[in-house]
């Protein structure tokens, strides 16, 4: 669980860096979904939580595009 937890974090400062508020806003999601599901006891429930959590960092990693504006009408 904690790996997958760093995980997240690492893949959340490459796909968001230089971006502060999306960095933030990441951390603080990730934060709560862990904190939320800390007291789950259940293993079945624990695997279910867990792939979620390695799909959602492999949507991150694969699916997410930052833009910067170049110019006035670029990205």
């Amino acid at each position: 669980v904690l790996k997958l937890f760093k995980l997240l974090h690492r893949t959340r400062q490459e796909v968001f860096k230089n971006d502060p508020r999306a960095l933030e806003a990441a951390r603080e999601k990730i934060n709560e979904e862990f904190r939320n599901n800390q007291d789950e006891t259940s293993e079945d429930k624990i695997n279910e939580l867990l792939k979620i959590a390695s799909d959602v960092e492999v949507i991150l990693r694969t699916s997410v595009i930052q833009a910067v504006h170049t110019d006035s009408d670029k990205i």
